[in-house]
């Protein structure tokens, strides 16, 4: 699999048409880019788009594999970007740190700003649990994160961002898969799954809600990490609940839905020092409703097709 292929389908699946992505974005005959899209379809081994009367739409497989081709796009970009910024180490630096699975919709417009307010600075990546990310801020190894509302965090400013609803997920031939929606009963009912390791925020979130309902969950499972809370909720037939973030990161093997009636609600908060007095840090900081605002109009269109 090459770049290239990424590109391409990135292109159609933003398009929503071959001839469009041809002649638009890539500059390409029709032909050749239908021919470089069935090649990576056979290589990737399932269908990534439907190809009707009304243009092209991308099947569920397509649009899991989307998300990981931006992914793989954008951390090119940063790699080179990184490696031309080494070759000039006198530049000034910045770091800002993304709660694990964020990076994927805050970083494009994140970078934006930055490059904006200063095209010369190297910027550094961290992707973190919050708990660390809240840690980086406090030891001055981050300039700025997108992070929880830590309690243990002396020194750290939270600024609100968005509130994110809390969802279930669970293996994609699970019962519960064919439900619209699934309660907190049927949570209970089920192997529980916790995903709170090292999330003692979205712990706390998760089980305020399941006491709303007289429920108290007992975890038979651990996990350290989305990637491990995603494999242990195929392997074992179990349940979890999760922010809604980590549908920008779904394996196949699992599915996400709507808690029944009202979500419960988590906040992502942009973090930073008392203590650091960086200039681009306090312009980035100005510019965060815009950023929210840029981030809020990407991600409002396709939530309730995501589910």
């Amino acid at each position: 699999m090459e770049l290239r292929h990424l590109r391409y389908f990135v292109a159609v699946a933003e398009e929503g048409s071959l001839t469009n992505a041809a002649e638009r974005r890539l500059h390409t005959a029709q032909p050749s880019l239908s021919r470089q899209i069935r090649d990576l379809e056979t290589e990737v081994g399932v269908k990534l788009l439907d190809r009707g009367a009304r243009g092209i739409e991308l099947t569920s497989a397509g649009r899991i594999f989307l998300d990981h081709a931006r992914l793989a796009l954008l951390q090119v970009e940063a790699a080179g970007e990184a490696a031309r910024r080494a070759a000039q180490p006198q530049k000034a630096q910045f770091t800002i740190g993304f709660l694990t699975g964020h990076e994927m919709v805050w970083l494009p417009d994140a970078l934006r700003i930055l490059n904006e307010e200063a095209p010369d600075i190297e910027v550094t990546l961290a992707s973190q649990p919050s708990p660390e990310l809240a840690g980086g801020l406090m030891r001055g190894k981050l300039d700025v994160a997108l992070l929880r509302r830590e309690a243990q965090a002396p020194g750290v400013v939270f600024k609100p961002m968005i509130k994110e609803p809390l969802v279930a997920m669970v293996g994609a031939g699970h019962r519960l898969a064919s439900k619209k929606e699934i309660t907190p009963q049927e949570i209970a009912a089920e192997t529980y799954i916790t995903p709170t390791r090292f999330a003692p925020v979205l712990k706390s979130a998760i089980e305020t809600y399941m006491a709303k309902f007289g429920i108290a969950l007992k975890p038979e499972y651990e996990a350290d990490n989305l990637t491990s809370t995603m494999s242990l909720v195929a392997s074992t037939g179990g349940v979890t609940v999760l922010p809604i973030y980590a549908r920008h990161v779904l394996s196949s093997s699992v599915v996400l839905r709507p808690l029944k009636g009202e979500a419960p609600m988590i906040d992502l908060v942009m973090g930073y020092s008392r203590s650091n007095t960086s200039p681009l840090l306090k312009r980035f900081l100005a510019r965060a409703d815009e950023l929210v605002e840029a981030v809020s109009r990407r991600i409002s269109s396709d939530l309730s097709g995501r589910l």
